[in-house]
């Protein structure tokens, strides 16, 4: 007799992961991220097909993803927003349903999270939110494991996040402190706080004083004042938050062995300062690197069934 198939896990948000399947996780990304140091190869993934479509540009989310497959022996074919007939009015329905046929896991980069989910809906493999106006999770696994790798351990840590407290990235911190169990300040000008419902049940303090949310942190992060899709109001916003850049003085603020994250791109003398994003305390770029080992992780655990339903 055949076995049932196993209903497929979509990866939408950090709170699609139980707490012991992040640990799995994290544990499965540093034996990768070993065994690719030391030259060794891997083919979990032999055969097996990741789509990844891309209603917004990328740089990290497309190469990390093609890297991490490729790397695991499978192949991924890239589709830009341009490229699929989504641009010229097929629904995000009928699309998720034929990609599902080719693919064993679709990754979706797109704007509001009703799009994510109506396609996550239709899908019939494992949908992984690539980046979307409510959140960025497979930015944030890279971020905690960066986190973890540098200082040994997330729980009871105190991050400050520094700039726009209502972005995607921001959303994305704010959910992780329920299930990662440190503490968040989040450091923004009025006007650019989260809403009151996105720190329901979380570890947050919010305070317009960049200094003040810094003060004793173990990380802080940033991200680009502008978002995809703001560009409209790109000077205003330069100027609303032109206090919040993550510079030398504001750095020593925070604990002497403070480390920095960015999920970049970034603008160099706006959120962040060249001083900073290229001195010792840096950890931007092993975070970039850390996409790859843990997107590694997180496509075995969902193409091959091992998370636990």
């Amino acid at each position: 007799m055949k076995e049932a198939p196993q209903k497929k896990r979509d990866f939408l948000s950090l709170g699609d992961l139980f707490e012991s399947e992040h640990r799995a996780l994290f544990d499965r990304s540093h034996e990768l991220k070993n065994r690719h140091r030391q030259g060794k190869l891997d083919r979990t993934l032999e055969g097996r097909t990741l789509a990844l479509i891309f209603e917004k540009p990328s740089t990290r989310t497309r190469l990390s993803f093609e890297a991490a497959i490729g790397q695991l022996g499978g192949h991924a074919i890239a589709l830009g927003s341009s490229d699929s007939q989504l641009s010229r009015g097929e629904t995000l329905a009928d699309t998720a349903r034929v990609t599902s046929r080719y693919a064993d896991a679709i990754m979706l980069r797109t704007f509001g999270d009703d799009r994510l989910e109506e396609f996550a809906r239709a899908a019939t493999v494992p949908v992984i939110n690539g980046l979307s106006d409510g959140g960025h999770p497979v930015q944030l696994l890279a971020d905690l494991f960066t986190i973890e790798e540098r200082l040994k351990s997330i729980p009871g840590k105190r991050v400050a996040f520094i700039g726009d407290g209502a972005s995607n990235m921001s959303r994305s911190w704010i959910e992780a402190t329920r299930l990662f169990h440190f503490e968040l300040c989040i450091g923004a000008p009025k006007g650019y706080q989260p809403a009151t419902a996105d720190l329901a049940s979380s570890r947050v303090i919010v305070t317009d004083d960049p200094a003040k949310a810094v003060k004793g942190a173990d990380v802080i992060a940033t991200d680009v004042w502008t978002s995809m899709g703001q560009e409209a109001a790109s000077q205003k916003r330069r100027a609303d938050l032109q206090e919040f850049c993550v510079d030398a003085a504001l750095l020593k603020q925070a604990k002497k062995e403070c480390i920095v994250l960015h999920c970049l791109p970034a603008h160099r003398g706006e959120e962040i300062s060249a001083e900073v994003i290229d001195g010792p305390q840096s950890a931007v770029f092993d975070e970039a690197e850390n996409r790859m080992h843990v997107q590694k992780a997180l496509l075995e655990q969902l193409i091959l069934h091992q998370l636990r339903s």
